[in-house]
């Protein structure tokens, strides 16, 4: 959501947002369940005034727009319909609705926005299983389908195993395991989720760096991680940008996808996390290795993927200083033998 929304709706409604919501000051909270605590409670203020067909139909398509603004391709975007189903009717209702503005946001921006259903820790395992039904029962990979199943919320509540049996069911409708992991908890988690979860991507994932072995278990079971820089240093998992692990998962062969993760509170959109790992020292070529490994990390069509590699690709040939042969491997299992073409002068958007 805007901040800009987050303030209208407000308004609308008579309530009154907490501070730090209308600041303009990024959430920065210590990595600790008082952290947890006060960017849980920034959320659930936020998603107070959610109380509406309209309001859930205006946050989808203006994301659509931003994205588009960012020069994206395609949007796969996490909700949890528990959260909205006492406004319009319930579950179903709630779901169909951003299904069904999701398709005509994808129509009028040219941005594919295609949902991905989570289920809550905080909410008991049998839950998760009636979303996952819910779920299957709208799988796709096009523009307004469900493509993934996930589970987010603080990994450190509740067992990871008591989730297996819903994403047993989202996985037999074809769709794609996506938990949250490896944020807050260490490689011991994460392969209990990789155990337990059978995960595609992996929401984070980026505390895999301090365990070579781990490192090597995702990259051979070709596990993408989805890497948000802005947002591990606003929950305290790493203390500035330069401590985050991004070349090092890199190196280990994994499918890093950058990600923006909760702008309205973090402030900082898809490019700034392009920009950041610009500031890490990323050459062009490694910005369009991590471009092509978000493209085949996401759940699009095989025809898509294809254009949108070879518009990373023309991006990168366009005119310029030569390419540093150094950096010039793509991403693993879908674009290593592409040849490689020269160095492009501006930054990145994918």
């Amino acid at each position: 959501m805007r901040v800009s929304t987050l303030q209208d709706l407000a308004s609308e409604q008579g309530i009154r947002l907490p501070e730090g919501l209308t600041d303009n000051v990024a959430l920065q909270v210590p990595a600790d369940q008082r952290g947890w605590f006060r960017f849980q409670r920034a959320y659930d203020a936020a998603r107070k005034v959610v109380r509406s067909e309209r309001t859930m139909r205006r946050i989808i398509r203006e994301a659509a727009q931003d994205e588009r603004a960012e020069g994206s391709r395609r949007l796969e975007i996490q909700i949890d319909p528990t959260s909205y189903a006492p406004f319009v009717g319930g579950i179903t209702p709630a779901l169909e609705i951003v299904l069904d503005e999701a398709k005509a946001a994808s129509r009028d921006t040219g941005v594919q926005v295609a949902v991905v259903v989570a289920a809550s820790r905080l909410h008991h395992p049998l839950d998760a299983c009636i979303l996952a039904r819910l779920a299957a029962k709208h799988a796709g990979t096009g523009a307004g389908e469900v493509v993934g199943f996930g589970l987010s919320n603080d990994e450190r509540r509740g067992t990871t195993a008591n989730w297996e049996h819903a994403f047993a069911i989202a996985r037999r409708a074809g769709l794609a395991s996506l938990p949250h992991g490896g944020e807050l908890l260490g490689p011991g988690h994460i392969r209990e989720v990789i155990r337990s979860l059978h995960p595609a991507r992996l929401g984070h994932g980026v505390r895999a760096a301090e365990d070579p072995a781990l490192l090597d278990l995702i990259a051979e079971n070709d596990i993408a991680l989805e890497v948000c820089p802005a947002s591990n240093i606003s929950l305290g998992v790493y203390p500035g940008l330069h401590d985050i692990p991004l070349r090092t998962l890199l190196d280990a062969g994994i499918k890093v996808a950058l990600g923006a993760d909760d702008p309205l509170l973090f402030l900082s959109r898809l490019t700034a996390q392009y920009e950041n790992a610009r500031a890490l020292g990323f050459s062009d070529s490694l910005l369009a290795r991590l471009a092509h490994c978000s493209v085949s990390a996401s759940l699009a069509s095989d025809t898509d993927k294809d254009a949108w590699h070879r518009e990373i690709d023309a991006w990168l040939a366009a005119p310029g200083s030569g390419a540093d042969k150094s950096d010039s491997h793509l991403c693993p299992s879908s674009t290593a033998d592409r040849p490689e073409p020269a160095r492009a002068r501006d930054s990145l958007r994918i």
